[in-house]
């Protein structure tokens, strides 16, 4: 058992105020008790309002081990962000899935509502903690990545920018109501979403995902981006049977990004991080820190003014 983990639950039932630490904390969603595992960092180095990472688990996971698997709870540490691993759906606990459009499995199934649940937890935030809200953001992986471009695309009054890793969009196009920046990561060589779409060969639903570049088609017109990117090729600084590219899609007028970083051999992991069943996944890539780089693409992409909703009452 987690003692931390468990302290810190106890003190947040408590009290009113999010303790520091990490702690399972529960919001109500029409007649649902839902949950969510946050880290508030100790330290806040810059003594105001924190920004807040959201960060989904894939399919078939659930938030504890999307914890111990992203390390961006040592980024949060290191930075003073909140990070928030929200709970999916499902029959048993420790397989969650997300309905992020055409997948995934209980949670599509049973048509969830993901997106009021999430804006059930940033109100919780807003009323506990002490958070920026025009600094909330939303990464993950596999099927947590299709449910931040949900997000993107249908809470963009709250989201102001996205890092999905190995994982398209689930929806045919989309039209949020504000630009959202995007950082997309993902490998070619991934056996689950497939970089050109369609049944990944391990994928273990049945679902005909959208192609990246379908995905990223879509949100560079929504955010009103050039057509055309700026392309760079980054050093191969680890022996690790994967190369990375980097495409910059900018818009002057709305002040938004959609970057894609193409890991070359890639598998369908988190880049800078080495899973436990790499050989069932497939490489992850050294050459770049997802972590590092999702972080400061959203320091440079905070809502913008006039987006926003108020907070809750």
């Amino acid at each position: 058992m987690n003692w931390s983990v468990v302290t810190a639950t106890f003190l947040a039932l408590s009290q009113g105020e999010l303790p520091s630490g990490t702690s399972w904390q529960s919001v109500s969603v029409e007649t649902e008790e839902r949950r969510y595992l946050v880290h508030v960092p100790q330290e806040n180095p810059a003594n105001g309002p924190r920004p807040v990472i959201l960060c989904f688990h894939g399919g078939g996971s659930n938030p504890e081990q999307m914890m111990n698997y992203c390390g961006l709870n040592e980024k949060a540490d290191e930075s003073g962000f909140l990070v928030v691993y929200p709970e999916g759906s499902g029959r048993l606990e420790a397989i969650r899935t997300w309905n992020a459009g055409n997948c995934c499995g209980y949670a599509q199934r049973q048509r969830v509502d993901d997106v009021q649940f999430v804006r059930a937890v940033l109100d919780d935030l807003q009323r506990r903690a002490q958070i920026d809200p025009d600094r909330v953001f939303a990464t993950g992986i596999s099927n947590g990545a299709m449910i931040s471009y949900r997000l993107a695309a249908e809470l963009s009054d709250r989201i102001a920018a996205i890092a999905p890793i190995a994982g398209p969009m689930g929806f045919e196009d989309c039209s949020p109501e504000h630009p959202v920046s995007i950082i997309h990561f993902h490998g070619t060589d991934d056996e689950f979403a497939a970089f050109e779409g369609g049944s990944g060969k391990r994928s273990v639903s049945r679902t005909d995902f959208f192609s990246v570049r379908h995905t990223i088609d879509a949100w560079v017109e929504a955010n009103g981006c050039d057509a055309e990117p700026v392309v760079t090729d980054l050093p191969d600084t680890a022996d690790d049977e994967t190369t990375v590219r980097r495409e910059v899609y900018s818009s002057e007028r709305t002040g938004a990004e959609v970057v894609l970083y193409v890991i070359e051999g890639g598998g369908h992991t988190w880049p800078g991080r080495v899973p436990r069943a790499s050989r069932f996944l497939g490489p992850s890539t050294r050459d770049i820190s997802a972590n590092d780089l999702m972080w400061e693409f959203f320091q440079r992409h905070p809502r913008r003014s006039g987006s926003g909703a108020k907070p809750p009452e």
